[in-house]
């Protein structure tokens, strides 16, 4: 048998009696087809014979093409197909022995997260700023996030009775888990005004719902009317870099830790699971500090 039937026998294996989706299969169908191909171009047509050295050259040679080289990210997830098809093979009694098992993914850079100054995040809520029903909610929701570092989809998903005492929210995060984070007075503020003056009006316009941030018919907004509301908030205020809801959670950190706030402090406050997920803003804001003191600092440059 081929390795092109091989890798038929797998993906209806995958589609029939695992119930992935079409999407998936799909994906699946890029990854083995091309790999599957490299191989035969290299003289290797039958399973048997592939080697783990075959498996570690070809993703090698598509994270090294000139033309449109995979990312890190994408060569892990060419790799997962590869694995689940070798595996495929071992229980079908095609090979004996699993050469991807062993293939290491290629390592994902270090990224760190973007965040807008102080600076930047006053402008774009001062652009937010309005009188009209719309105004005022972009206001209440664009203040919240940033208050509080919450997810967009936390923030939609609130309802008047998670604002405690004014002054707390009650976020339901990853896995359904509850976190208290308190409001300070601009988003309070942001969010009185909304309540008294424009979500009575937003209400009316639709079926009662007990959702905090309501559209211009009256039902709950969505996680992309977030966006399309940041988006539109970000043009106004002259924002060239790509603001996104996420950008203000990673604001929202990273001016904590740069006031001084503890590292476990505000993994509770995002509702990370380990804090090893919040040090990275605190790498971000080492790089910022080094920036700083290699401008300043007189004998830190050669």
């Amino acid at each position: 048998m081929s390795l092109a039937r091989d890798v038929d026998s797998y993906l209806r294996h995958v589609s029939i009696e695992r119930g992935l989706s079409a999407n998936t299969v799909a994906a699946y169908r890029r990854d083995l087809e091309g790999y599957a191909a490299w191989l035969e171009a290299n003289q290797v047509t039958e399973a048997p014979d592939v080697a783990q050295a075959h498996i570690i050259e070809f993703l090698r040679e598509l994270g090294a093409r000139e033309d449109a080289p995979l990312t890190a990210s994408s060569l892990a997830r060419v790799l997962s197909s590869i694995r689940g098809f070798h595996r495929f093979l071992v229980e079908e009694g095609r090979v004996h022995v699993d050469v991807a098992r062993d293939v290491k993914p290629p390592k994902l850079p270090a990224t760190l997260p973007k965040a807008l100054t102080i600076e930047q995040v006053e402008a774009l809520l001062a652009a937010a700023a309005g009188d009209t029903p719309q105004r005022l909610r972009d206001r209440a929701l664009l203040e919240l996030l940033y208050a509080t570092g919450a997810r967009v989809s936390e923030a939609v998903a609130l309802n008047v009775d998670d604002i405690v005492d004014t002054d707390v929210v009650r976020l339901r995060g990853k896995g359904d888990k509850e976190r208290i984070v308190p409001v300070g007075s601009f988003a309070r503020d942001a969010i009185d005004a909304y309540l008294v003056r424009a979500r009575p009006l937003l209400s009316a316009r639709g079926r009662a719902t007990p959702a905090l941030f309501l559209g211009l018919r009256g039902q709950r907004v969505s996680r992309q009317n977030a966006w399309l509301i940041l988006q539109g908030t970000a043009e106004r205020a002259g924002l060239a870099a790509h603001v996104s809801p996420h950008t203000l959670r990673h604001s929202f950190a990273t001016h904590l830790l740069q006031g001084g706030a503890d590292v476990r402090v505000v993994q509770e406050l995002l509702g990370h699971a380990s804090v090893a997920t919040t040090q990275i803003y605190t790498h971000l804001t080492a790089d910022t500090l080094r920036d700083m003191y290699t401008t300043a600092h007189p004998r830190a440059r050669g």
